[in-house]
């Protein structure tokens, strides 16, 4: 049986598993590397902190965490597939190394989290159409 995800260390386990699977991803990873140009070693901490906040009510994150996906899309835009593909990576590799009630809100937390970001994209795609 697995365990539930429980600390930090298990979420850095989990998002370095998880990007690792991303990149590999063609349909998606060019945003990470072409886009963004995220360089991994300094965005691993701030998911992280992200998460732990999410999961487990850390004050850990300081940040807007949907404000870099609003300036990303205005280079390349997010479309539902994106989406789709980032939850089906997030919900195999929660899969794969936990399972019990947090595992269980972490997919269900990423799901809600794809939709608002899918929300507020559309609605800034809406008023400003030339993107």
């Amino acid at each position: 049986m697995k365990r539930d995800i429980e600390s930090r260390e298990d979420l850095f386990k989990l998002f370095g598993k998880f990007y690792n699977e991303l990149l590999k991803d063609e349909s998606i990873s060019y945003i990470f590397t072409d886009v963004a140009k995220v360089d991994m070693q300094q965005h691993l901490p701030v998911i992280v902190d992200f998460w732990d906040m999410v999961l487990f009510d850390a004050h850990t994150y300081k940040k807007n965490a949907i404000q870099p996906h609003l300036d990303l899309n205005q280079k390349s835009k997010f479309e539902k597939h994106h989406f789709d593909t980032w939850l089906h990576h997030f919900n195999k590799t929660v899969d794969e190394l936990f399972e019990g009630n947090v595992a269980f809100i972490a997919k269900q937390k990423a799901k809600s989290i794809a939709t608002i970001m899918q929300i507020k994209i559309a609605q800034l795609n809406k008023n400003q159409p030339g993107l």
